[in-house]
């Protein structure tokens, strides 16, 4: 339905340039100019990049014997079809962007013990200690902690009545692939999980399938989380704003609120980890992937009926923002923890965004290994979120774990990336108003408690993302 629906967005041609090392980075993914209506104008003053119109996620274990002469000849199988893809779609949302993760299961599996000398490794390292270490947490818990760590619940995370508790997910590999085009997604699909003569679907046992979309608005039409469900019949669906980029109506990929470069790599930011200068998951990075429901209509009809509700639980409580049509591009001010706590004094709330601003940014100016200067108050993450009609997925291997089911719902496939877990977990606990100093006394699924109240989250998992030379089942050659 989005292809007959929504006009790809004009993608200002580029000279072919060879992928980037980093695979979390979507290339040529272009900024427009938006007024307050998310809308691209000559009078814009607001910088957002415009995503694929597609997002595509697929889960797997592996299907392969846990000996190095089956992963070794597995790795080149899937390097092959990775970079036969390559060959025919550029990694751009013209094309398709395809960011392979693997997960702790993976690695404690399949790479027990590295069994040759590198330069990177001495022989015998047994996991995790081959795992990138995060620096700056292991000083801070006296104790060794990796870059990618097991993912944990939070306290506002509540799946909807009767699914359980949030299912922590298990899977050894997750495939974004991202572009404006279902058909070249389709085919990537098919390359890399299909049973062809050239796929590499015999790898791999697929686990979940989860479809999105994000955006189609940029440009003054109507977007696609409004056109779509209101074609679903989503309660609430009438509310969303006709340009919006999200469920929700705000845009959510705003230029300021998107780690720029490189930053989001492992071993960019000094101290972090010991990936500089020299590490093997060098230009790579961590991904958290979740999936949450959202209630529209609590959230445009119950407990934020008027725009200003909206906007204060988005941001920050105390804002007086004018009355705007279409979708809501709005910079966030900025808090430090001491206003955020100050806000909660006087207004008995705070907002989503001003609770995590400060937590998600360099705290002084910074430097990086690269000898790039980041001022004060600089985003660290990328975000790569998208909604979905999926209930909870597209495709699952066991629905009734995951209650799956054929009724269309508002949802989010959450993902970010972040050079350590320890990062997103700090990030994630304050927009539950719990800082490593102090902890908001306000319930964190309160509605006084920014836009928690409308999410039901329901998985989660956390990723690794090697570097673009080590994404096909990283390690295995130094297994003997």
């Amino acid at each position: 339905m989005i292809d007959t629906i929504a006009k790809p967005p004009d993608r200002p041609a580029v000279a072919d340039s060879p992928p980037v090392q980093e695979q979390y980075i979507l290339q040529n993914e272009q900024v427009v100019m938006v007024n307050g209506s998310g809308v691209k104008s000559s009078n814009g003053t607001i910088a957002v990049r415009v995503p694929a119109l597609h997002d595509h996620v697929i889960t797997a274990r592996l299907n392969v014997p846990a000996n190095a002469k089956a992963l070794q000849e597995a790795q080149h199988h899937f390097e092959s079809a990775l970079l036969g893809l390559e060959r025919q779609f550029p990694p751009t949302p013209t094309g398709v962007a395809t960011t392979v993760a693997w997960g702790l299961p993976y690695f404690h599996h399949y790479i027990p013990t590295l069994g040759k000398t590198s330069g990177f490794f001495k022989a015998r390292t047994s996991y995790p200690a081959y795992l990138p270490v995060d620096l700056m947490t292991s000083k801070m818990e006296g104790h060794t902690v990796y870059a990618l760590q097991e993912a944990m619940t939070f306290p506002s995370d509540q799946p909807p009545p009767g699914f359980g508790p949030v299912r922590l997910e298990q899977n050894d590999v997750a495939v974004l692939l991202r572009s404006d085009s279902l058909a070249n997604i389709m085919a990537a699909t098919n390359a890399l999980f299909g049973s062809g003569s050239n796929g590499a679907g015999s790898l791999f046992k697929v686990t979940s399938i989860r479809q999105g979309f994000s955006g189609g608005g940029f440009y003054g039409q109507q977007g696609l989380p409004s056109k779509l469900a209101l074609a679903a019949n989503i309660p609430g669906a009438q509310s969303i704003p006709r340009q919006a980029q999200g469920f929700l109506g705000f845009a959510t990929t705003l230029e300021s609120n998107m780690g720029p470069g490189v930053i989001a790599n492992l071993e960019t930011l000094p101290g972090l980890t010991n990936q500089w200068p020299n590490g093997y998951f060098k230009q790579g990075t961590t991904m958290h992937l979740s999936h949450l429901f959202q209630d529209l209509v609590t959230w445009y009809e119950r407990n934020f009926p008027q725009y200003a509700d909206r906007v204060q639980a988005m941001l920050q409580p105390g804002l007086s923002p004018a009355p705007t049509p279409g979708t809501l591009a709005l910079q966030p001010p900025g808090q430090s923890e001491a206003e955020v706590a100050q806000g909660v004094q006087r207004y008995h709330a705070y907002g989503h965004t001003g609770s995590m601003s400060k937590v998600d940014s360099t705290a002084s100016p910074t430097t990086s290994n690269y000898g790039k200067a980041y001022p004060t108050g600089t985003t660290i993450p990328v975000r790569g979120d998208f909604d979905t009609l999926d209930n909870p997925f597209h495709y699952t291997s066991d629905p009734t774990a995951d209650h799956y089911s054929k009724n269309p719902a508002a949802g989010l496939h959450f993902i970010q990336f972040q050079p350590t877990v320890a990062i997103f977990n700090r990030v994630r606990l304050s927009m539950d108003g719990h800082y490593p100093d102090m902890t908001l006394p306000i319930a964190p699924r309160s509605p006084h408690a920014g836009i928690n109240s409308v999410l039901h989250t329901t998985h989660r998992q956390n990723y690794l993302v090697p570097p673009r030379r080590h994404r096909s089942f990283p390690l295995a050659e130094f297994l003997v």
